[in-house]
């Protein structure tokens, strides 16, 4: 089945078209179920080649099919063509693996909603522009996904477009995403300019063969991870990310989990080489990651809504991802990025089934002792707060302590500092969350208390499948304490990265592993304390540091200082341009012509009197000034 790979990308392609087309003549079992079966589809033939690159010796080589050509321009030329080695492959399964359980799940969580047949064939279309960008064998195709994922995003976060907020923020990550995209682009002409070839192959090597001198490789790079900081919503374009929890909770959790804001990882993991031939561009990238994961982290302790707070959770966990990829860690960046599809994808889910109990409720203040309703989705939710809070033995913890020990390894102890910190709030807001939501005294709305009830089956089996996959998924990377070969993910990803750049002595790394695990205890014993055992702490702490308290809650007024400097100064300009220049000059051109059209027309009307004997006249006239020229001109 692996030679089929190629179709990975184009059933769910050709199942949104479907949809598009005709679903609002089928019923809406049909329309979810033929959804879910075009991407399950894809989950196979994703598997079958993971499983065919993991028994082939050579495997760097990959799986390539070219469907036609493309682009042709002088000596430049390309195709549409997909590749996929391990990178790619890892990519293709998680995509379709998660996506798969996201539809499963909406086809419970959608099934009132009117307009059904064009939420899953937006679904379907996201899930293929996504896999077009794993599986590009070149970057002007992974730019058609990129661009792809971005359109999507803006139809799935305003679906309910009705909504003013809904589609508010559809435009809002619409617009913060083209202007990474500016800076992408640039970078990608650079490359074909002095490259010459869109091939990954080529520019990853391009630095090595000479192609691209040192500071055109740093440019090229920044640039490229400008874009990235859009897609995965990075310092200083990560302000779209929160605003998208207007849409449709399962199409949070594709755009946190598998989806959009992953791509931003994949494409510095993609064009490794590039990254690793430019010590600057590196360290940007390392840095960007480690001051967004704290930086989100300090916003999601204080946020109410339940989906914000998850929000704010994935700006913080990218940021782990690119410290993984700026220290030279790409297996560990990749290794926390499949870790988080599975248990950040579970946490949304999860609060969505907490949101469909309460009839649409999502601020934590009006929840409190939801654990005796939820029977299900409580302990499923508990296993992903702990999952991501890196407590032993879960995924989580697995993959940040990879991340964290890479950096420490390759002498970035500031760096390494900012991550356990991020640890720390990591596992407090969590909990703050799973204290908040399920233990406590009931403060539901009256009006919701008799109508709370567990969500139905084709909503809390996926949530059970990702829960297992929580729990058990780091255990393809384990660390170096468990044997030089247990980290199995590693060890598939050599052939794209190279072995490991950095070791550390067993008794360091235990030491580091140590240090991770009580960092996340610290978390979570301090949100015990504050909102179990003590839950006036936090409102003595809000007044008595009441300026803090207001930065956190206004999110350090970052979207206050956007709409200041950026938004509010180009409004105001656009209509100063429309005021004084599009209607007193374009419109007062146009105007003007019509006007001496019109006077023109009226001074031309007195020739048309009605009257047979002016005509005659008329002709008469012009009838001698004829004849007069032919005389005059006679010899």
């Amino acid at each position: 089945m692996a030679e089929y790979f190629w179709l990975i990308p184009l059933l769910p392609g050709a199942s949104a078209l479907a949809l598009l087309l005709f679903g609002r003549r089928l019923s809406r079992t049909w329309v979810a179920w033929q959804a879910s079966a075009a991407v399950f589809a894809s989950v196979i033939l994703s598997k079958a080649a993971f499983l065919h690159l993991a028994r082939t010796s050579d495997g760097a080589s990959g799986l390539s099919k070219t469907l036609l050509p493309w682009i042709a321009s002088g000596s430049f030329s390309t195709s549409i063509s997909f590749h996929l080695d391990e990178l790619s492959a890892v990519m293709a399964v998680v995509v379709t693996g998660v996506g798969f359980l996201i539809h499963v799940y909406s086809a419970g969580y959608m099934a009132e909603d009117r307009n059904h047949s064009r939420y899953f064939a937006f679904l379907n279309l996201f899930t293929f522009f996504m896999l077009v960008l794993v599986m590009a064998s070149d970057i002007v195709l992974m730019f058609v996904g990129w661009e792809g994922v971005g359109l999507c995003s803006y139809l799935l976060i305003g679906f309910w477009f009705e909504r003013p907020a809904a589609a508010k923020a559809g435009m809002k990550a619409f617009i913060v995403n083209r202007i990474g995209d500016a800076a992408f682009i640039i970078g990608i002409l650079i490359i074909l300019a002095s490259v010459g070839s869109a091939s990954f192959a080529v520019i990853n090597d391009a630095p090595r063969s000479g192609l691209l001198s040192a500071g055109l490789v740093t440019l090229v790079a920044i640039l490229l991870f400008v874009g990235a900081t859009g897609k995965s919503a990075q310092i200083p374009l990560y302000v779209w990310l929160p605003d998208a929890m207007e849409g449709p909770t399962p199409v949070s959790a594709l755009i946190h989990a598998a989806t959009m804001v992953t791509a931003g990882v994949y494409m510095v993991c993609r064009l490794s080489g590039l990254y690793a031939a430019s010590v600057p561009a590196s360290s940007v990238v390392a840095w960007v990651g480690g001051l967004t994961a704290v930086f989100a982290a300090t916003m999601a302790l204080v946020q109410n809504d339940v989906k914000r707070v998850l929000a704010y959770s994935t700006i913080s966990q990218i940021g782990y991802m690119f410290i993984g990829c700026g220290v030279g860690a790409y297996a560990a960046g990749m290794f926390h990025l499949v870790t988080h599809a599975f248990f950040k994808s579970l946490l949304f889910l999860a609060a969505g089934s907490v949101i469909h109990a309460l009839g649409g409720e999502q601020d934590m203040r009006r929840m409190g002792g939801l654990k005796k309703h939820l029977p299900v989705t409580f302990p499923v939710f508990l296993v992903g707060a702990l999952a991501i809070s890196g407590v032993p033995f879960l995924s989580g913890f697995f993959s940040k302590d990879a991340i964290l020990t890479s950096a420490y390894a390759g002498g970035h102890y500031v760096l390494y500092g900012l991550g356990l910190a991020g640890a720390i709030l990591t596992a407090f807001y969590m909990f703050r969350l799973i204290y908040m939501t399920f233990y406590g005294d009931e403060r539901t709305p009256r009006a919701a208390e008799n109508h709370i009830h567990e969500s139905p089956w084709t909503m809390t089996v996926p949530l059970v499948i990702l829960a297992v996959f929580s729990a058990l998924v780091g255990l393809i990377g384990l660390p170096v304490f468990f044997g030089e070969k247990a980290n199995l993910f590693g060890r598939f990803l050599e052939g794209v990265f190279g072995p490991a750049a950095h070791h550390l002595a067993l008794s360091t790394e235990t030491v580091l592993v140590l240090a991770a695990t009580l960092s996340a205890l610290l978390g979570i014993g301090l949100a015990f304390i504050f909102y179990r055992r003590s839950p006036d702490v936090p409102v003595r702490l809000a007044d008595r540091f009441p300026g803090i308290y207001r930065l956190l809650l206004g999110k350090y007024y970052v979207d206050e200082a956007y709409d200041a400097v950026v938004v509010r100064p180009l409004v105001r300009g656009a209509e100063l341009v429309y005021e004084h220049f599009d209607l007193k000059v374009i419109d007062g051109a146009l105007d003007g012509s019509a006007a001496a059209a019109g006077l023109a027309g009226k001074g031309l009307n007195v020739l048309q009197s009605g009257l047979v004997r002016d005509y005659a006249l008329a002709f008469l006239m012009g009838a001698i000034l004829f004849l007069g020229f032919l005389l005059i001109g006679a010899p």
